[in-house]
C-alpha cells in the first residue's frame, strides 16, 4: 500500500497521534506531512498474510511477534510514523506497547507498481535511520522474487535476490523458508485462475 494523497495542514506529531486515532483510514506521517494510505490489492494482502502465516509459530518460540499493516512504526524520534505491510519485533518496550513499534527487527512491504520507487527509496532510506532495523524485506506482488537488504558494518547493507525454487533467509531472527510459501494461492495478472 502506498501513501498517496497529501493534506494541505502540517501537524506536530502529537497532534497527528491524536488526529489519526479517530480516522477510518489509516494515514502515514513523515515530518510533518500526513499522507493517506491506500488498499492495497488481494495478491499484495495474500503475500503479506502467508509470510505472517510462515513466521508465527517460529516467532513464538523466540518471543518476538509480528503484526501487519495496522500497527504503525515510529521511525524516528518525533518525526515519521509509517504502516508496513509486515513488522517484526523481538523488542521487550515493543511487545507491551499500545500505539506503535519503536524497534523493528524485520520490517517487509509488499512491492506493486505504485509503491516500488517510494519503497526502494525514501522509505528504505527512513528506515535504514533505525538503529533496530537489522533487515528490510522487499517483497514482489507481480512475480516470484523477494530481496533482502540486511544490515552490515557502520552504513553498509548486504544485498540477497532470491527467486523461484529458492529458499529466502531472515538471519536477524533465525528464519528460512520456501520463497513459494510466500506466494501460495496468489495468481499473478498474466496467469488465469485454477
Amino acid at each position: 500500500m502506498i501513501a498517496e494523497l497529501k493534506f494541505p495542514q502540517k501537524m506536530t506529531p502529537e497532534e497527528y497521534l491524536e488526529w489519526e486515532d479517530k480516522q477510518e483510514l489509516r494515514h502515514e506521517y513523515i515530518d510533518g506531512e500526513i499522507l493517506a494510505m491506500t488498499g492495497g490489492s488481494i495478491p499484495h494482502t495474500k503475500i503479506y498474510l502467508n509470510f505472517y502465516r510462515a513466521l508465527y509459530p517460529h516467532l513464538r518460540q523466540r518471543g518476538c511477534e509480528a503484526y501487519v499493516s495496522d500497527v504503525k512504526v515510529k521511525a524516528s524520534e518525533k518525526s515519521r510514523y509509517f504502516y508496513p505491510d509486515l513488522v517484526i519485533t523481538c523488542d521487550a518496550e515493543d511487545l507491551r506497547s499500545q500505539q506503535f513499534v519503536k524497534n523493528p527487527t524485520v520490517i517487509v512491504e509488499v512491492l506493486s507498481p505504485g509503491t516500488s520507487a517510494y519503497d526502494r527509496g525514501d522509505k528504505f532510506k527512513y528506515y535504514r535511520q533505525m538503529a533496530s532495523l537489522q533487515e528490510y524485506v522487499l517483497v514482489d506482488s507481480e512475480s516470484i522474487s523477494v530481496e533482502v537488504y540486511k544490515r552490515g558494518e557502520g552504513k553498509m547493507w548486504g544485498y540477497y535476490a532470491y527467486g523461484e525454487g529458492e529458499a529466502i533467509a531472515l538471519h536477524s531472527i533465525g528464519f528460512e523458508c520456501a520463497i513459494e510459501l510466500l506466494y501460495e494461492g496468489v495468481t499473478f495478472g498474466n496467469e488465469s485462475p485454477d
